[in-house]
């Protein structure tokens, strides 16, 4: 992955500056967090065209719009700190007013998630944030004193144009930089953007980053991970330890069929030994009553299959697969909607996700 920019230009690329409160508290220091190195961004601050994009702005005139569109979202990009304040405040703004969905929070589409580093080196959920209008001001109080390293999530559903964190005046707050190595490329749908997680540290790719302890790069777009070769070229521009292709929701055998190859192809040909898993769709929660449900799942992992037995076939290395069958688990309770994962639903598939990457990644 490329080395972001220490800082963030606000020239360059200008911010919607968040409104100071009514009445200034002088007793809390705020930092701003566009300055910072964050994590989830493959390319640099320079490229983007607004600072908690995720894909970069030549990208609108590549990709179609709905992509470039959802791509605004900042799903998957976080950052972290180290702070002795016993007091922590969250003043953000995001780009929609429209702060929820019918299936999914506030919280999970456009709250600001924050955990921190347990004494056992895990790390330990905290609070999230609870928007009720497209600016909010969160104020977290009676933190056990001590200082640690905190981690935020950025908003699934919904842009984030500008995020301070405040401290009482006094205490100690550093930014720490984000780390360029080992990273992971998640390319999908709207399971892979977060849909319908109920907090953005409760997505698959979030659990496992923290499981991992690696950076995450989230480029689920929701409605539209359909293997388009556009994206593909984009992929192969990041520098990554492992790409991660779970697009068959958004796609039927014959798009399977005609894309899946070339895709990985196309990845292949500028990352010729970065490893590859390939996800099957993971199964509706009701299909096992619906007929037209169970024939989809059929037609989309036998077209899969076929993509990844012509490349294993024609020598490809470091490519692997992944089905899909319980990666909601079995037991027809893992989706808000018969689709899409509810938190349970996420931690399943993490738990299903992890070996295949170790296996990818030869990790123990």
């Amino acid at each position: 992955m490329r080395q972001l920019s220490a800082l963030f230009a606000l020239g360059a690329m200008p911010l919607l500056a968040l409104a100071e409160p009514s009445s200034k508290d002088e007793s809390i220091v705020w930092h701003d967090v566009s300055d910072w190195n964050v994590e989830g961004q493959a390319w640099p601050v320079e490229e983007l065209a607004s600072r908690f994009d995720r894909l970069p702005a030549k990208a609108e005139k590549i990709v179609r719009a709905p992509v470039w569109n959802l791509s605004r979202h900042s799903s998957g990009i976080s950052f972290q700190f180290t702070t002795d304040a016993t007091e922590i405040r969250i003043r953000y703004q995001v780009g929609s007013a429209s702060l929820d969905k019918p299936h999914m929070p506030a919280t999970g589409a456009s709250g600001v998630d924050l955990y921190a580093m347990m004494p056992d080196g895990k790390w330990g959920w905290v609070e999230v944030t609870r928007p009720q209008a497209a600016e909010t001001t969160h104020t977290i109080k009676g933190l056990d004193p001590g200082q640690r390293t905190y981690l935020a999530y950025l908003p699934l559903y919904n842009s984030t144009t500008a995020i301070e964190i405040g401290v009482p005046n006094g205490a100690k707050l550093e930014p720490l930089p984000a780390r360029d190595q080992d990273s992971i490329v998640f390319y999908g749908t709207s399971i892979t953007h977060g849909a319908c997680a109920s907090r953005p540290g409760m997505t698959h790719p979030a659990i496992l980053g923290r499981w991992l302890d690696r950076p995450i790069i989230n480029l689920g777009f929701s409605g539209n991970g359909r293997m388009e070769i556009e994206l593909a070229a984009l992929l192969a521009e990041i520098d990554t330890s492992l790409y991660i292709i779970d697009c068959l929701p958004n796609m039927n055998g014959k798009l399977v069929d005609e894309r899946a190859e070339a895709f990985v192809r196309k990845l292949r040909e500028v990352r010729p030994e970065t490893p590859i898993l390939l996800v099957e769709d993971r199964s509706f929660t009701n299909s096992w009553i619906f007929k037209d449900r169970r024939e989809r799942h059929a037609e989309n992992r036998a077209a899969l299959i076929r993509a990844y037995d012509k490349l294993v076939s024609s020598g490809m290395k470091d490519i692997y697969y992944l089905a899909g069958e319980s990666l909601l688990g079995e037991d027809t309770e893992g989706a808000t909607d018969g689709s899409h994962p509810s938190d349970l639903g996420f931690f399943r598939q993490a738990e299903a996700f992890l070996p295949a990457i170790q296996e990818a990644l030869s990790l123990k």
